[in-house]
């Protein structure tokens, strides 16, 4: 049992480097060099902390120099800049392929300082000069009105990764690197970051990393010892704790602890060496042999002071290597001079007389940096919109379901759809990809096996030739953590290829935070010039809220669109398709996108099918639309406007139609249905909005519309609050009603059922007056009797689920 002083000294992060690996491969001259440029970058990030002018105080520092509001964070700067520092010498010496993902939060000053110091920032953004001038508007910028933030953002050269949001590093890495064979991603992990759930799951993200076909991930758990005001978990645990922890998760880790900088050049600098030489001794095993392994890849722990190289005391309480370097390390340097002479002490301690000349830093320390696209801040990687090709995509018009009898014929519209997308993955098998949180078979997509099964490099029973659909070079990404396949999603979406994600509707929440950032990144990425776009991110969601009735209310939860509809109009689509042919149509679409959000709902059980693919290419087309087979009202004005928006509302709404048009002849019914949900949105607020005009030609502005919707009401009513008429305008959705029900029963719960919706439309048009009040009554006994009817039988009466629109069409 070790005693509690050498458990405190495992831990510490204080004293000469203590490393997994041991070697002195700096020589006495690299170390030197190293340690300038070490320094160098650390001004840079104190300067963008702190400056707003004299950026090589040239002139004693005084309180006009300083910006206004010190903002930003300087905690994890010298762990970041240490290691981007060491794999440039090993992308120089070995010719490497590197990207770098900043897992920390705010962590962007160890970042940017990079950028400038191998001069790609300078060349993205000429003013920024490495000229003193230059330099003086690279410190201002940082965290200051009209400038950059905190975070490595779409304006921060080499990024793809903003790091804002914690827990997604380590997946984004690795879905640089799947079909990106001679890729590294160097990762860098906070350990507050390594708290979080999304973080500790995707550890197992080593499970699915092919090194015949894939790169590899390096990932840099950063153990700084605190967050903004604790310690870490990981920080505080032992050595051999952690170093179990992680090769349970079937890493090969690899230490280096310690705060004394030469040591710890050199500690590092081998340590990482050798985690590339393994790297790539993997890789050539596998790739001579053509045999994929689950190999136990390296990684590295860096435990290095919070803040480290700041004073380590300021009037008594500690700074570096606690909590109080997390953010700005001296929060009263406009109002304490003395506090004020300790900055410009530190500053200068890193010597930047000697480490630039009018703000470019001097050759010998400049050529250590690699060139070109070699440059980790150049890499295109991270630009990812630059490696993009269009997905090789087959004419969707094929896989038409065809010999369609409008409102009668009943197919699978998922499972054709599997169809069309097993083709696209088999003629683009290194950029494209299908991932889900195991549900690709229970979603109807199984087809998609035959060109692509799913990947696994893990253990096999003789049992899983038996339908198990596994291959280590298959094309389906499947883990039961949305936040790990989403991350993965997204980091091969914003590194240059194309991929779909399908999931359950109701645990797509789970993600919503990360959808939210995405769509932040990419608006953002639309504003900066030298961002080429990128493919768009595609959400298929299914098992929809009017089909989990047998899973009860858990399952019933439709509102990851009002998620969606919340972010910019300017990269995010939603779309309904009420069927099958509707549903290729939408897919072909937004497989052939780039910078957009786009979220598809459709259920995946077989349904009744409504338009041929001509008809659901012009109804696609439009957004929505007037179906003449379903109304009566040609030539004349309506009574009533039936709509809908989604596929299982479309059947209920149709089926009303029905009742009302059999028992109420001479009401006159328009009906419509909406596919492109941001159709019904003032064209002010988003592009795909319809005109009022348009919006008046359809829905009228002084009829009743009954408007039957997937998702809540209140939606509908949020999008069309512009609209003329909108007081006409009552929504029918999910009400957070919901039970173990049949799919009627939960209908008429939330009254979507055909029944409350021609009830509804009796009511309100008040051309009927009393008339109706007997079929009114007859609608409502209806329905009390195939509720009744389900509750006795466990199912719905057979005329409730086999209904068809056998009414004659209008001519």
């Amino acid at each position: 049992m070790s005693s509690n002083k050498e458990k405190e000294e495992s831990i510490s992060a204080y004293g000469a480097a203590r490393s997994t690996v041991s070697g002195t491969p700096l020589s006495t001259d690299e170390l030197r060099k190293t340690e300038g440029y070490f320094r160098a970058s650390l001004y840079l990030c104190l300067g963008m902390l702190y400056l707003r002018d004299n950026p090589l105080l040239k002139e004693p520092l005084k309180v006009e120099h300083l910006k206004a509001r010190l903002l930003g964070h300087w905690g994890s700067d010298a762990g970041q800049s240490f290691t981007w520092i060491h794999m440039n010498r090993l992308i120089k010496k070995y010719g490497l392929n590197v990207l770098f993902v900043s897992g920390p939060g705010h962590g962007a000053p160890g970042i940017l300082s990079q950028s400038y110091l191998e001069g790609v920032y300078s060349e993205v953004y000429p003013d920024k000069s490495e000229t003193a001038i230059g330099m003086q508007r690279f410190f201002k910028q940082f965290s200051f009105p009209g400038g950059i933030g905190s975070h490595a953002t779409p304006e921060t050269p080499g990024s793809m990764h903003e790091g804002g949001e914690l827990g997604y590093s380590i997946s984004h890495a690795f879905g640089t690197v799947f079909d990106h064979p001679s890729l590294i991603t160097l990762t860098m992990v906070g350990d507050g970051e390594a708290e979080t759930g999304p973080l500790a799951t995707s550890w197992h993200s080593n499970k699915f990393l092919n090194p015949v076909t894939d790169g590899a991930v390096l990932p840099v758990l950063h153990l700084n010892g605190y967050k903004i005001n604790n310690p870490t978990l990981l920080a505080r645990i032992s050595h051999e704790e952690l170093e179990m922890l992680f090769r349970g998760y079937g890493w090969t880790p690899y230490f280096v602890e310690g705060s004394d900088l030469p040591s710890m050049h050199q500690a590092m600098a081998a340590t990482l060496e050798h985690c590339v030489l393994q790297i790539k001794k993997i890789q050539k095993q596998a790739r001579d042999t053509r045999k994929p392994h689950r190999a136990r890849w390296p990684m590295i722990v860096l435990r290095s002071p919070k803040g480290w190289t700041a004073p380590r005391e300021i009037d008594g309480k500690h700074l570096e290597g606690f909590w109080r370097a997390h953010q700005i390390p001296i929060t009263d340097v406009l109002t304490n001079p003395q506090h004020l002479k300790v900055l410009e002490s530190w500053m200068k301690s890193y010597e930047p007389e000697k480490l630039f000349v009018d703000g470019q830093l001097i050759p010998e320390l400049k050529e250590l940096a690699p060139a070109g696209n070699a440059r980790m801040s150049a890499n295109p990687v991270s630009n990812g919109g630059l490696l993009r090709r269009p997905l090789d995509i087959p004419d969707f018009r094929k896989y038409a379901l065809k010999d369609l009898e409008p409102g009668v014929s009943v197919r699978g519209s998922m499972t054709n759809m599997s169809t069309f997308l097993r083709d696209i993955v088999a003629r683009n098998d290194t950029t494209f990809r299908v991932f889900g949180p195991d549900e690709t078979e229970s979603n109807k997509l199984a087809k998609i096996y035959d060109a692509g099964k799913k990947v696994w490099l893990g253990e096999y029973f003789s049992e899983d030739a038996d339908g198990g659909n596994l291959a280590p070079a298959g094309r389906v990404m499947e883990m039961l953590s949305e936040h790990t396949v989403e991350g993965w999603l997204e980091g091969y979406v914003l590194s240059g290829r194309h991929g779909l994600l399908n999931s359950y509707e109701p645990f797509i929440h789970i993600i919503d935070s990360m959808v939210n950032q995405h769509c932040k990144w990419i608006e953002k990425c639309g504003e900066v010039e030298w961002r080429a776009k990128v493919a768009s991110l595609n959400i298929l969601l299914t098992a929809t809220v009017w089909r989990q009735d047998h899973n009860g209310f858990t399952h019933q939860d439709p509102g990851f669109l009002d998620v969606v509809a919340n972010k910019s109009p300017e990269v995010v689509r939603i779309y309904l398709p009420p069927d099958g042919n509707t549903l290729l149509s939408v897919t072909n679409h937004c497989l052939r996108s780039v910078n957009y959000v786009n979220v598809v709902v459709a259920d995946k059980q077989e349904h009744i099918q409504f338009l041929n693919m001509d008809d659901a290419i012009a109804h696609c087309t439009k957004g929505l639309g007037i179906w003449g087979f379903a109304s009566n009202d040609q030539g004349a004005e309506p009574d009533v406007v039936m709509a809908c928006c989604g596929d299982v509302p479309t059947h209920e709404a149709l089926a009303a139609t029905d009742l009302l048009r059999r028992n109420i002849p001479q009401l006159k019914i328009r009906f419509v249905n909406v596919v492109d949900l941001f159709k019904l949105i003032s064209p002010s607020n988003h592009p795909h909005g319809l005109s009022d005009k348009q919006w008046k030609g359809i829905f009228t502005i002084d009829k009743p519309i009954i408007f039957n919707f997937h998702s809540y009401p209140w939606l509908v009513h949020r999008l069309t609050y512009k609209r003329p008429g909108q007081h006409h305008l009552h929504v029918r959705g999910y009400k957070e009603k919901g039970n173990i029900d049949t799919p009627f029963e939960l209908a008429v719960r939330n009254q979507t059922d055909r029944f409350s919706l021609a009830i509804d439309a009796i009511d309100r048009v008040e051309s009927l007056g009393n008339s109706a009040a007997g079929v009114r009554e007859k609608f409502r006994d209806a329905q009390l009797k195939a509720i009744n009817e389900a509750y006795d039988k466990g199912l719905d009466p057979d005329y409730i689920r086999n209904w068809t629109w056998d009414y004659p069409r209008a001519t």
